[in-house]
């Protein structure tokens, strides 16, 4: 029993031991700041079968409406983009209106869109384009993290791709800067989401 106790003694006042326990303590100090994390993304996404259900019920009211009778008026959504067609400005502008009115009524954010400008198209009539804004671009993405760290709250904000992602120590610190960011007009459509509590 006693060369036991010896043996443990020797071990533990070995000073190899003792960086090794050093280490040990770091190691377990760094999972339990990591386990105190949480975080959430931003993005800027939007639904696709919203914006077909949209035009859908915009073509229906057109083919409908009198003041768009023998008209070939159309919206078309190809990858990127919804392209409008029309005889001239008016036709365009109002089914605009009506689209607009549609995809507000649907959940779909008018921000999402970016519209070009009419243009001369077959046939004498015009087209316009409206890119879809799928992800938060680069410029904005940076423009969003410079005004998080100008906030001065305690949380890391970083691009990853198309995404921000936020990570702070504390739910309610998160909510803190989903509040400002909600006050702060960055000319894009943003959603919070995918809140991880580890």
């Amino acid at each position: 029993m006693t060369s036991i106790n010896r043996f443990l003694e020797k071990t533990f006042t070995c000073p190899v031991f003792d960086v090794i326990l050093t280490i040990q303590i770091q190691s377990q100090s760094a999972h339990k700041h990591m386990a105190q994390q949480n975080s959430f993304d931003i993005v800027s996404q939007v639904d696709r079968a919203e914006i077909v259900n949209a035009i859908n019920q915009t073509m229906k009211e057109v083919r409908q409406r009198f003041d768009f009778k023998g008209s070939a008026a159309n919206v078309a959504l190809e990858e990127k983009e919804l392209v409008l067609s029309a005889e001239d400005e008016t036709k365009l502008r109002n089914m605009n209106d009506i689209l607009q009115q549609k995809l507000v009524r649907r959940g779909v954010p008018l921000k999402a869109f970016t519209y070009g400008k009419a243009e001369p198209a077959a046939g004498s009539s015009l087209r316009q384009r409206a890119e879809i804004q799928q992800g938060i671009p680069q410029e904005k993405a940076k423009e969003v993290v410079k005004f998080i760290k100008d906030t001065k709250v305690k949380v890391q904000a970083a691009i990853q791709g198309d995404v921000v992602r936020v990570t702070g120590r504390d739910r309610d610190t998160l909510q803190e800067v989903i509040g400002k960011l909600k006050d702060k007009d960055f000319g894009i459509h943003m959603q919070f989401t995918n809140y991880r509590s580890n």
